[in-house]
């Protein structure tokens, strides 16, 4: 009785704020009662919180993506809702329009494949855990979710800040389920921090915002932007969401963050939470009218930076997740290359070069959502496999771990961009822009232009020689360790999960005109460009060449693996050690490691990635050198800069003023007598 009470009440308080009586309001109340359900978490018992947190989960998408396709499928411009919240009397829009729609389906796919596998990943954990910790987990999980889809609705700025912090304050739970290890609960500390410093610069950005306009909102930035330079504001913008976005210099969180948190939140992290910076910075960008030329640069050689950089530093590391923490930063800088591409083209009225650049880096979004959270689950299942993330630990993995293997072998290929799958795509298009813009440009631009090519492929070609050594390292060879030589294959609660991803990943490879053309609509709608039809017509064509092809190669590996499968039922096969041909009795230590495959890389970028090599010098008085150690390690310069030598200076400064923690009570009255003293003596000279 008191809960058929509690409920109705509930409801009867929905109705009187969203006026329930059409059909996007309906929605939005349902939302919110989802929104609610989430604390039954804390209710079930241990072995249903998981499903418990799919149900609500399932329950938020299926609402979200009905809004997605009323509004993507044309039958509403934009999903519109003013809503009264209680207790504080203020008026919040929220509002799904074509770009928002977008990033929720984004949102949706990644946050469900990845709460289902991690119904298999955290299995272990169920013996070392008690019910709390899960439920604080799921829950924050869920408020991830329910925070990042009110991030893409919000325009009052207020609220979106408010959102904002939940969303940074539930990934923060997230990073920290492992909270015993020391190291990880401040790299949580650190994440969290640096999330605050981002949001400062949104608060500012929005303060001066409400100043000039009189309004704290997204939609007051139109008219903010016709009255005043429009570069110092994006600026601010671009900065607190940068940070999120993983933008370098502004990166120094992701590669600590991603490996501390448990692999179903590393690769929702990576591929959904960062790309709220992304939505950010295209919202502001919607409403950006001078200045264009300037802003469409500076984005433009912060992503070529970030993606340089990005795939540099993931070449010398050693921790798996680590590695595909700072390839997350590499495709971001794809993203921006795109964004900041479509910003020129608006900035010289070139329609064609802000379409494709818009929609590449926006296409991108989704892509790279799919094959990094592709490739963090696949990591997280080596690492439940044989508990280590050390890739100088692993080989031969593929006999032990075949599906796991190929899966992780799908997201290389396609994070490489490489056809027929779906990173290909969107990297393809952005290309497509730059090559149409070449002829048509005064010489400054083309230079530009030019060097973003030749930005652009080497950030290509060195992300396969990547994923060439932690593919090859990793899976191949010989085992480098017992872990390596006990591995077996994850449950098939981990694996099906997965194969979503790849299919879509297929699917956009094999089928991109089905994506295309909708991100070409959502683009050039939003951004208000015209000749959308005919950049379709010269790049659609081509497009489905491309899916011919692709399609054709899968199908013609198919006939060959299923011929192969065929005849060898006829055939007596056998098996044999690695390299059995010609000596079957190796050491793992005869194999290349992870180091000594990129020496010549390492000794080439030294200057730029600060590789250490650690290892005792030989005396010349040694006759018979002892037994030694060696190890390389990489310094990120941005983080010893920007947050390790500020943090010491801080902690020497507190270290140094502890010494007035004396632990004496006259000493403290003390403190306060002299602190009395000195607001009299300021009175007195009237400075305060």
């Amino acid at each position: 009785m008191i809960h058929s009470l509690c409920y109705s009440n509930i409801f009867i308080l929905l109705r009187a704020q969203f006026k329930i009586g059409d059909y996007p309001a309906m929605n939005i109340a349902l939302f919110f009662i989802v929104l609610i359900l989430s604390f039954a978490l804390f209710l079930v018992p241990k072995i249903l919180k998981h499903s418990t947190a799919l149900f609500v989960l399932a329950a938020g998408i299926l609402i979200t993506t009905g809004w997605s396709f009323e509004v993507l499928l044309g039958r509403s411009g934009e999903l519109r809702l003013e809503t009264v919240v209680p207790l504080i009397g203020k008026t919040v829009t929220l509002v799904v329009d074509s770009l928002s729609a977008f990033f929720i389906l984004v949102v949706n796919i990644t946050l469900l494949v990845g709460l289902i596998y991690a119904s298999g990943y955290l299995k272990p954990y169920y013996q070392s855990k008690n019910a709390l910790r899960f439920s604080i987990h799921y829950f924050s999980y869920l408020w991830l979710y329910f925070s990042m889809v009110l991030v893409l609705i919000t325009r009052d700025g207020l609220s979106f800040l408010i959102v904002w912090e939940i969303m940074a304050l539930s990934s923060f739970m997230l990073v920290i389920f492992d909270a015993e290890d020391t190291s990880i609960m401040k790299t949580g500390i650190s994440y969290l921090i640096q999330m605050h410093v981002g949001m400062f610069f949104l608060m500012f950005a929005f303060l001066i915002l409400e100043h000039e306009t009189g309004e704290m909102s997204f939609d007051a930035l139109g008219g903010y932007f016709r009255d005043h330079s429009n570069l110092l504001l994006f600026i601010l913008f671009f900065i607190g969401f940068g940070i999120k976005a993983g933008f370098i210099p502004l990166h120094t969180w992701l590669p600590q963050a991603h490996p501390a948190a448990p692999s179903h939140v590393s690769g929702v992290m990576s591929g959904v939470m960062i790309k709220m910076g992304i939505y950010g910075i295209m919202r502001v960008l919607l409403f950006v009218s001078h200045d264009l030329m300037q802003i469409g640069i500076l984005i433009l050689i912060v992503s070529l930076v970030s993606g340089l950089l990005g795939v540099m530093m993931a070449i010398v590391q050693h921790d798996l997740k680590r590695l595909l923490a700072y390839h997350s930063i590499e495709n971001i800088g794809i993203i921006g290359i795109g964004i900041g591409l479509g910003v020129i083209g608006l900035a010289t009225g070139n329609n064609a070069l802000s379409i494709l650049g818009f929609s590449g880096g926006l296409l991108h979004v989704l892509n790279h959502s799919l094959f990094k959270s592709l490739l963090f689950f696949s990591a997280g299942s080596v690492y439940t496999s044989i508990h280590t993330r050390n890739i100088e630990k692993m080989g031969g993995l593929m006999k032990r771990m075949p599906y796991t293997s190929v899966l992780f072998l799908i997201g290389s290929l396609a994070i490489c961009g490489l056809p027929p799958f779906n990173g290909f795509i969107s990297e393809y298009i952005i290309y497509l822009g730059m090559f149409r813009d070449l002829p048509v440009t005064g010489m400054h631009q083309s230079i530009l232009v030019l060097g973003s090519i030749v930005g652009l492929s080497l950030i290509g070609g060195l992300a396969v020689f990547c994923f060439t050594k932690a593919f090859g390292i990793a899976f191949l060879g010989e085992p480098r360790s017992q872990h390596s030589s006990s591995a077996v294959e994850v449950g098939k609660v981990m694996i099906f999960p997965q194969l979503f991803s790849v299919a879509l990943i297929i699917l956009i490879g094999v089928a991109s005109p089905w994506f295309v053309r909708p991100v070409f609509e959502i683009v050039s709608s939003g951004f208000g460009i015209e000749g959308m039809s005919g950049v379709a017509e010269s790049t659609i064509p081509g497009l489905s060449k491309i899916s011919l092809i692709s399609g054709v190669f899968i199908m013609l590996v198919l006939a060959l693996s299923l011929y192969r499968q065929f005849h060898l039922k006829s055939v007596k096969v056998s098996r044999g050690p690695t390299w059995g041909c010609g000596y079957t009795a190796p050491d793992p230590k005869q194999q290349y490691t992870s180091t000594s495959f990129a020496y010549n890389y390492n000794h080439l970028a030294k200057p730029v990635i600060g590789t250490k090599k650690m290892m005792p010098e030989i005396m010349e008085e040694e006759i018979f050198p002892e037994e030694r150690s060696f190890s390389s390690a990489s310094d990120d310069v941005f983080q010893k800069v920007i947050i390790d030598k500020p943090a010491f200076l801080v902690s020497s400064l507190l270290k140094k003023i502890a010494v007035m923690q004396t632990g004496k009570v006259q000493h403290y009255i003390l403190y306060a007598f002299i602190f009395m003293l000195i607001v009299l003596l300021l009175t007195w000279l009237n400075i305060i």
